[in-house]
């Protein structure tokens, strides 16, 4: 089993996992939840936003925000972690770059390969233009004939992409109400897991 392998089969329930141990442990600030939401909801609208452009294996999405990185979702998802990071504390940064670069990094170089197989002359061109990662400031902007109209509701709602806002919601209500509860949220999770 090759390494891309193994990091596809651990990002969902490592990814899991993380969370769950994320929301059991959070203590955030109410300055640390400001900003670190603000973040995370910015990696939300991303994905969203991404989700209504991409008809996945039909056509090379290079529009929206795929004219500014080769991978919105995946950025989307850092900075939705990195928020919730930030709002706990800075130094998970350093645990979600770390889960991105040995997890995700794998996942996007074998989704480029798949891709470039697909669309090889687009591609070529697109990867040219566009980074892997970290948008770009402003929209390449490349014509192609099955490009499409821009963002659709039916791609979005059709990806389930709705999902990451409601998560996104039921988190933060959660962090709201462990930073105004520090004492009773400890007592609940520990009456959750030891059922005394």
């Amino acid at each position: 089993m090759t390494y891309s392998e193994v990091a596809k089969r651990l990002r969902l329930p490592l990814g899991f996992l993380l969370g769950i141990t994320y929301l059991i442990f959070a203590r955030p600030t109410p300055l640390t939840l400001a900003v670190g939401g603000v973040i995370a909801l910015i990696g939300v609208v991303i994905r969203a936003w991404a989700s209504g452009h991409i008809s996945k294996n039909e056509r090379l999405a290079t529009t929206g925000p795929y004219a500014h990185t080769r991978n919105p979702l995946y950025f989307g998802s850092f900075l939705i972690a990195a928020g919730f990071a930030v709002a706990a504390h800075w130094a998970l940064l350093l645990l979600v770059v770390a889960f991105f670069a040995f997890i995700y990094a794998p996942t996007m170089q074998r989704e480029r390969a798949n891709i470039a197989e697909r669309f090889p002359e687009a591609y070529e061109a697109y990867a040219a233009n566009v980074p892997v990662f970290v948008p770009r400031p402003t929209p390449w902007n490349a014509t192609h004939p099955d490009e499409g109209d821009g963002f659709s509701l039916d791609l979005y709602l059709k990806h389930g992409e709705w999902k990451a806002g409601l998560t996104f919601l039921l988190v933060m209500a959660w962090l709201i109400w462990v930073t105004k509860n520090g004492v009773a949220a400890v007592w609940l999770i520990h009456r959750l897991v030891t059922g005394v």
